[in-house]
This record gives structure tokens, sequence and C-alpha cells, in this order.
């Protein structure tokens, strides 16, 4: 589908973006997905570079992935809409897309990680109560996982390292009791984000 972007120095262009992509068929997309660098598009007149979001269809036959990807600025129009849940997985914003992929690229468990996400939120906001702080898994380690946490200090970003231990048994606890919190808690419909557990009042 063709878009036109306006660029700050006055000049509007247009770009194709697909409305549907398959990682299984076009693997070239993997890694600009896991580098950011996914979907950014260049003004030709002043060089600057555009990093929009539209709406996508992600799949990745392989890892068992058929996704809706909502943009960021339609999160409160997810919450809100009425219409009946679309049998894909939801993320919101291309970063949640990034880290998904990257989950499933590692063999993880959606539901466990976003559980060990909730898990060190918590942590930071008792160690940093002032602070709007944010959790990103990156990747697997030689002995465990690795997350990167934003917003303690400006402009930088803190690297936490999760033993497997911890991974193994919140994955045990997802097995034998699916029901058990912070699990439920962490789905709304088909979206599965910390970020439901974070959400204003007014999108509940």
């Amino acid at each position: 589908m063709r878009h036109k972007i306006p660029c700050f120095c006055d000049n509007i262009f247009t770009v194709d973006v697909p409305e549907e992509i398959n990682l299984d068929e076009q693997p070239q997309y993997i890694e600009d997905i896991l580098s950011g660098n996914f979907m950014i598009f260049t003004c030709g007149s002043c060089g600057k570079r555009h990093k929009p979001e539209f709406p996508l269809i992600v799949h990745w036959p392989a890892r068992g992935l058929s996704i809706e990807v909502v943009p960021e600025l339609d999160r409160g129009s997810f919450y809100r809409r009425k219409e009946e849940p679309s049998a894909k997985e939801t993320v919101i914003g291309y970063p949640e897309l990034s880290e998904r992929v990257a989950v499933l690229r590692d063999g993880l468990v959606p539901e466990v990680l976003e559980a060990i996400k909730y898990y060190l939120l918590l942590r930071a906001d008792e160690a940093y109560p002032d602070q709007d702080v944010s959790v990103w898994y990156q990747n697997k380690t030689g002995d465990g996982l690795e997350f990167h946490i934003h917003g303690i200090k400006e402009n930088e970003v803190a690297v936490m390292k999760v033993p497997a231990g911890v991974y193994e048994k919140n994955l045990s606890d997802y097995k034998q009791d699916p029901k058990k919190e912070p699990f439920p808690s962490l789905r709304v419909k088909t979206y599965l984000s910390v970020q439901n557990m974070l959400r204003p009042d007014e999108l509940k």
C-alpha cells in the first residue's frame, strides 16, 4: 500500500509499504526488525530518516507466528475496539514486534518472558520510584537471558542478566498453572504484554 510521509522540511514523499510479510519467504526482514531498521524511510529532499508505524500482518510459519502489528498511536483504540478478536496475536508498535521476533528466534515462551519483565519492572519501581522505566528482552547468553532497561538514567541503557534458572522456574510455573498470576493479567484479548498491567484506568 502507498502512504504519504510529511517531512519537517515541508516535502511530502510517497512510500510503498507491504500489508503482510512472511519471514520464511522474506528472511531479509528478520535482521531489519531485530536491528531497528525496519520500515525506515529517507526524505529525498533533506535526507531526514523517518520511522512511521503502519498496520502490518507478520507471518513466520517456522516459528508458529502469525501476528498483527498495531501502530503505537493506535494503542488506545485497540483497547477500546469492540469487534471480535482476531485469530492472530497482537503486538503494539515496532519495538514490540522486534522483541517478539527475538523471543521466538531464541525458542522462548512469550508468556514467560513477559512475566519475567513484570518482576524486573517491580524491582525497578522499588529502586527508582520516580522513573519511567521500561524493560526489553535482547537475547540468550551462555548462562541466561539479557534484558535492557531504559529510563533509569537519561540516555543510558542498563543491562540486566537473568539466570537461566529463573526462566526455567517461571516456565515450570506457567506449564503447571497458566491461570496463576501474573500470567492471566499479562493478556488482554489477543495482546500479550506486560503493558496490559501498566495501562491507565481509562483503558481498562
